[in-house]
């Protein structure tokens, strides 16, 4: 599984790390490169404070011995560097202990038509470095043109361009590219005893996808100001509406819930459960590393698997836990190609949308929180629990009535995914795992 990548000569390097590896004695070799090119400016009242161009190479390995695991990693490619490197490496798995469950994967038979996904933009290579400083200040100059901000945290683009490499001893050989860029802006309004703060970003794969100055800027503005003179209100059980970037958040509690390393630890509430029902009809979670331009998009994943589509959650049913091929051993399931170094990470994590729109949603709620932000930490895998400080609007009459802050919603996972009555329609794939707006049915919300 090949891409022409920007220097081919990292694959002829890659597989020369290989077989050297198994002259040294090992069972099993991989060997993971990856070369990035990195340009970010953060710019802030009107100045640019951080300017970063750079490249940046860096190697992974892993050898098995007698089912035995040593893994090295390295920025220094020279040639004899790295052959002591796999030297070293070889002699410390011999020190480890023996695990049955370790082991590279099988060479599969699947090819992923690499071009196919769209991960790359050349444009974004050919972007002048003045032309991104630009856009950063445009969109910073923008925001402050509105009298209700009062300060700037800055504004910042950032493009990555990557090139991966993998190759073991089963026989895999791949590489791809790919490309990210992003622009964002941090705002402050209100004085000094009624600060609110903040923020919008938009983060694509091609440059012509990305939202304008304009756009980023009127949305950091408007989800800035909408805060400004919050209330306290009483501790009450009400139905929250989650906006999508806190659906993005309770998504990534799911994910971290239904990780094969976390079910084979033990460190999940739904180890047990699979098969079964956790949350309504309306619920049905999926897990895509092929779609074309998405954000976690990849042909294949760390250990050379390819990527799929899982469905997760099935009409609220739990179908498949996403696991590497190490988890999968240890839990006697496959591989679902979410491997990521020792790990499992998502690809396109997402909840399927419905019909609703969110102002139908609103429209729908007599009483209750339209969630906003949370901060803290307060989640538990394994009991489901969460609990974190919020802030929001709160909704009266079917609209929007005032914000509020300095409040806590305590809830757990299982009966958020059980209660939630509305999916809207607006799902829009901004990060790797994301959602729609949702209404909870009821949740605690503790204020006064």
């Amino acid at each position: 599984m090949k891409e022409k990548g920007r220097d081919n000569s990292l694959l002829g390097l890659a597989e020369r790390f290989v077989e050297f590896g198994k002259t040294c004695g090992a069972d099993e070799v991989e060997i993971s490169l990856v070369e990035g090119r990195e340009f970010s400016v953060d710019v802030r009242l009107g100045q640019v404070e951080n300017l970063v161009e750079a490249g940046s190479l860096h190697l992974s390995l892993r050898v098995i011995k007698d089912q035995k695991t040593a893994y090295v990693t390295s920025s220094d490619l020279a040639e004899e560097t790295v052959r002591r490197l796999v030297r070293n490496a070889v002699v410390r798995a011999g020190l480890a202990s023996r695990d049955e469950h370790s082991g590279l994967p099988p060479l599969a038979s699947e090819d992923i038509d690499i071009p196919s996904l769209r991960l790359v933009d050349p444009e974004i290579s050919r972007l002048d470095p003045s032309q991104k400083i630009r856009l950063a200040l445009e969109t910073e100059r923008i925001a402050l043109e509105d009298s209700r901000i009062t300060n700037s945290h800055g504004a910042s683009f950032i493009s990555n361009e990557v090139t991966a490499v993998l190759a073991n001893s089963h026989g895999f050989l791949g590489s791809y590219d790919q490309t990210f860029c992003s622009l964002s802006v941090g705002l402050q309004a209100g004085g000094t005893d009624d600060k609110v703060e903040d923020h919008w970003a938009s983060v694509k794969r091609h440059f012509r996808d990305l939202e304008t100055p304009e756009s980023v800027a009127k949305k950091a503005v408007e989800r800035t100001v909408r805060q400004l003179h919050p209330r306290k209100i009483r501790t009450q059980a009400v139905p929250v509406i989650f906006e999508p970037g806190m659906t993005n958040w309770l998504l990534g509690f799911l994910f971290a819930c239904v990780s094969g390393v976390a079910v084979y630890q033990k460190a999940t509430f739904l180890a047990e459960r699979l098969g079964t029902r956790i949350g309504g009809g309306n619920i049905t979670v999926v897990d895509d590393g092929l779609m074309p331009g998405r954000l976690g998009s990849r042909p294949f994943d760390s250990e050379g698997l390819p990527c799929r589509k899982t469905t997760v959650v099935e009409n609220g049913v739990l179908r498949h836990f996403l696991c590497n091929s190490y988890a999968g051993r240890k839990l006697s399931l496959p591989s679902t190609g979410n491997a990521d170094g020792t790990g499992v990470s998502p690809n396109n994590f997402f909840l399927l949308p419905g019909t609703a729109t969110p102002q139908e949603i609103i429209a729908s709620t007599e009483k209750g929180l339209l969630l906003t932000r949370t901060i803290g930490h307060g989640l538990n895998p394994v009991t489901g629990d969460l609990s974190r400080g919020a802030f929001g609007l709160w909704v009266e009459g079917g609209q929007v009535a005032y914000p509020v802050s300095e409040v806590t919603i305590a809830g757990n996972l299982e009966q958020i995914l059980n209660q939630i009555e509305a999916v809207g329609n607006d799902l829009d794939f901004r990060a790797p795992v994301c959602g729609p707006t949702i209404k909870v049915g009821e949740l605690t919300v503790a204020g006064e």
